[in-house]
């Protein structure tokens, strides 16, 4: 079984790209993440046209998060994170599908550092922790995956005095995705990739892309119930590369049934 995630950047003005990704990938899970589309005005139809049923959590002209799932319709478990009431972006949407839990996730950017956004990133962060740690006491194979707009490690960038300044790096956003860790989940590409130098964003800018100049944020991580059955994970780095692309490339897993 293979469940992806995809930062599509906009699901109406990628909708070609995205479904040609569908066709040709075929995840019997897909995780979306800033569709950038009011509720009412997202193409689930398009979908449908291909076998996929959905659930979404959508806002006007940001963020928004989706799972589809082909040929099985998600049961909704919880949208958004408890703990600060007055948050209203759509970052966080979780379902039951194919006898998995699966999180789809879409982490506050933080920049400018220092400042109220930096701060509203690690409040979310460790909301996002409480979450999870409840889903790690029911015991049950789940994955949380998404855009985290954390790079954990040097090895995760391209160039790490590059990007030294900037929030997804601060010492602050790497601890609590450390901290995430540190409660039993599993970085799935991580774990295949010691080494590091995958990444999964690429800037529009300063020809980022043809001198692969890219860094890792996005990620799956496993609960110990899903980490066991963990076969392969990979990136679709080429639809990076296609005409109109988002500037993310899918992340995904492939696991033992």
């Amino acid at each position: 079984m293979k469940i992806a995630t995809f930062n599509i950047n906009g699901v109406k003005a990628r909708l070609p790209r995205l479904l040609e990704w569908l066709e040709e990938t075929r995840p019997a899970v897909a995780c979306l993440q800033e569709i950038k589309s009011q509720d009412e005005g997202f193409p689930i139809s398009e979908f449908e046209k291909l076998g996929y049923k959905g659930l979404w959590h959508g806002q006007k002209s940001f963020n928004g998060v989706a799972i589809l799932a082909d040929g099985e319709m998600p049961v909704e478990v919880q949208r958004g994170l408890e703990g600060e009431p007055e948050d209203d972006h759509s970052r966080y949407l979780e379902a039951d599908v194919f006898g998995l839990r699966v999180a789809c996730i879409y982490l506050p950017n933080g920049n400018p550092v220092p400042g109220p956004k930096f701060d509203y990133k690690l409040r979310w962060m460790k909301r996002l922790r409480a979450r999870m740690a409840q889903i790690r006491s029911e015991e049950v194979p789940a994955i949380v995956t998404g855009d985290f707009n954390v790079i954990p490690h040097d090895r995760d960038v391209w160039s790490p005095p590059a990007m030294a300044a900037d929030a997804l790096m601060q010492p602050e956003s790497r601890n609590a995705y450390f901290r995430l860790l540190g409660d039993g989940w599993t970085d799935a590409i991580a774990t295949h990739n010691p080494k590091g130098g995958v990444w999964t964003y690429w800037d529009y800018q300063a020809g980022a892309w043809p001198r692969d100049h890219g860094f890792r944020i996005d990620h799956a991580l496993l609960s110990p119930e899903l980490a066991d059955r963990l076969v392969a994970c990979g990136v679709d780095k080429d639809h990076r590369g296609r005409e109109k692309a988002s500037d993310h490339a899918p992340v995904w897993v492939s696991l033992r049934a």
